[in-house]
């Protein structure tokens, strides 16, 4: 079973700059395919903020674009959020994602990580 474990988050000031990571567990016989950060503050819909392909195609949320940066390590299963220039309306609880394919049952998957929080403060 695949899971994901987040962190790095917290409270930094606006203008200050984080780095989330997402490890994935449980990957031996899957194929990953695409990665991605989410965000959601209360009340609100969860919203992507950045993704990438297994390829290393990337998307941003036109909010974030040119102050996030998305990668990924495929030999440490892990995506990284680098997080610049942050301004308190990127507060929120940040989730990573994974889609993955199991041969053996010739399914897609999608799998979420626990969330981390992000707070900055003007």
């Amino acid at each position: 079973q695949v899971q994901l474990v987040e962190s790095g988050g917290g409270l930094v000031q606006a203008g200050g700059s984080l780095r989330l990571s997402c490890a994935a567990s449980g990957t031996t016989g899957a194929i990953l395919r695409t990665r991605g950060w989410y965000r959601q503050t209360p009340g609100k819909q969860r919203e992507l903020v950045a993704s990438i392909t297994s390829g290393g195609n990337t998307n941003y949320a036109d909010s974030v674009k040119g102050r996030f940066t998305i990668s990924r390590d495929n030999a440490k299963n892990t995506v990284y959020l680098q997080m610049n220039s942050l301004k308190p309306e990127d507060t929120a609880v940040y989730y990573c994602n994974l889609n993955y394919f199991r041969a053996y049952t010739s399914r897609n998957y999608e799998v979420w990580g626990q969330g981390t929080q992000v707070s900055v403060s003007s």
